[in-house]
């Protein structure tokens, strides 16, 4: 990291693709007396973009935020806080949130003690910074992944000192436990295991936003999953940007994973998954445990090998594909998903037919599916490509046709079948239907009574749908 006029603290991105062997360190989060009550009689609105990490992150700075007093609002007008957590993984992520803090910032004409503050990945790029001081003067707070136990103190300097801050840590990164969490949900919750990447995917931002990778210790995962055991949770995901990297010492993942399952919760699910990291150990501990979805988003990115080289995937299609095979042979019917890149620089239409094979063979039931998109500061940005806009468009159609033919066809698989499904409320279509997902990811909408929240039911799955199942509930009696 860098200072500027001794006021700010500014990313750089040659500090954070450092990787070294220093030891992680590990602290507990505590809050300073004289900022306790420092929200009273104010409201915030947080707006989160991105992935899973990003809404646990906002778990936790909701939680911080409501122990300082504030009180959450979803109405801009309310609110003398809005918080931007934004994503950085492709740049309509980052075109929508410059959007959002274009619009927003028009508030302060009326309300001129607002506090505009942008948080997340993106203010971990340079990139970013530059265009908040060029074009964004209103902004009044912003900071990275690596600093959210300081939003505290950042909060003190605005609202007491009327400082404006930027503070960007651009570090290999740590492990601070026990921030306070307000949770989305009371039945699901996201459980963070590990953060960072050290993959270093060529066309990938996400080393650089994150840091390296750094597990958390088992002892306080195993703790935090006993205790919403205890508080009725019925589903956890384990979180990591690369998360079947995690380590605690020679406990590894497949470790993790089977002490978790011995804690009984009844439903365990993780993500995301590199293909380069699954291993026989998880694989095998998948299938001896029930509580252990029987689905995992795998991502790919492509079935051409030449791209895989160019992109660092570190592995091959054949690899990739033997690992399929093992999955199936240990959890029988299990439900796979992806992610794939498109019209990555000079992807020739060999190597799209090459994706194309390999999404029929692994069989896939899903698929997040991406134009390339460049992401300054990592390799791949200064690649030159043949590739015309056109040309990747219709490799992006043909590539959605094939993976929503599996969406529909692993749909089917259960049409009369009776599926186990956690309830976790209305349907966003119809508010007299419940919907909830079955073990294997599947949505289902289906007719009951609202005290089904919460609760896994049997449901019979009448008909299926590209995007959806429907069904009928059976009998069922707490």
């Amino acid at each position: 990291m860098r200072k500027e006029n001794n006021k700010y603290i500014e990313p750089s991105l040659s500090c954070a693709r450092k990787r070294t062997k220093d030891e992680i360190e590990y602290s507990n989060f505590a809050f300073n007396p004289k900022v306790l009550g420092l929200g009273e009689g104010k409201n915030y609105l947080l707006k989160t973009f991105g992935c899973q990490a990003n809404l646990s992150d906002s778990e936790k700075i909701r939680g911080i935020l409501n122990h300082l007093g504030f009180t959450e609002t979803v109405e801009e007008k309310e609110a003398d806080l809005i918080l931007l957590n934004t994503c950085a993984v492709r740049k309509t992520a980052e075109d929508r949130s410059f959007g959002e803090i274009g619009r927003i910032k028009s508030l302060k004409k009326t309300k001129h003690n607002l506090i505009i503050g942008m948080c997340g990945c993106m203010p971990q790029e340079e990139a970013t910074i530059n265009t908040l001081k060029a074009k964004h003067l209103e902004i009044d707070l912003v900071f990275g992944t690596h600093n959210i136990n300081l939003l505290p103190e950042y909060l003190e300097r605005i609202l007491i000192n009327k400082e404006k801050v930027i503070e960007v840590f651009s570090i290999e990164g740590n492990v601070i436990e026990g921030m306070p969490k307000v949770r989305d949900h009371k039945i699901k919750a996201w459980v963070d295991i590990m953060y960072g990447c050290d993959e270093f995917c060529t066309y990938c931002i996400v080393p650089y936003t994150r840091g390296k990778e750094r597990s958390r210790k088992k002892e306080d995962i195993l703790n935090e999953i006993k205790a919403l055991v205890k508080e009725g949770y019925k589903e956890v995901t384990l979180l990591g940007q690369n998360v079947n990297a995690y380590s605690d010492g020679d406990f590894g993942f497949g470790d993790l994973l089977e002490a978790i399952a011995k804690t009984n919760i009844p439903r365990i699910r993780f993500t995301t998954s590199h293909p380069r990291d699954l291993d026989l150990r998880t694989i095998e501990v998948m299938g001896k445990y029930p509580n252990i979805m029987p689905h995992l988003h795998l991502p790919v990115q492509s079935g051409s090998n030449d791209i895989l080289k160019k992109m660092n995937r570190k592995y091959t299609k054949e690899i990739y594909l033997e690992k399929v095979a093992k999955l199936r042979e240990s959890v029988p019917g299990i439900s796979l998903t992806t992610d794939i890149i498109v019209a990555f620089p000079n992807e020739t239409e060999s190597d799209f037919l090459d994706t194309l094979s390999l999404v029929k063979e692994a069989d896939f039931e899903g698929a997040y599916t991406f134009i390339f998109s460049k992401r300054e500061g990592t390799p791949a940005f200064k690649y030159e490509s043949n590739v015309l806009p056109k040309e990747a468009k219709e490799r992006l159609l043909k590539l959605n046709e094939e993976i929503n033919q599996g969406f529909l066809k692993g749909n089917k698989r259960f049409e009369k079948e009776i599926v186990k499904v956690l309830v976790d409320g209305f349907s966003d279509k119809d508010e007299s239907v419940l919907s909830g997902y079955t073990e294997h990811n599947k949505l289902v909408n289906f007719n009951g009574d609202k005290s089904l929240i919460g609760e896994i039911v049997d449901v019979k799955i009448t008909k299926a749908y590209t995007w959806h199942l429907k069904g009928e509930l059976q009998k069922w009696k707490k």
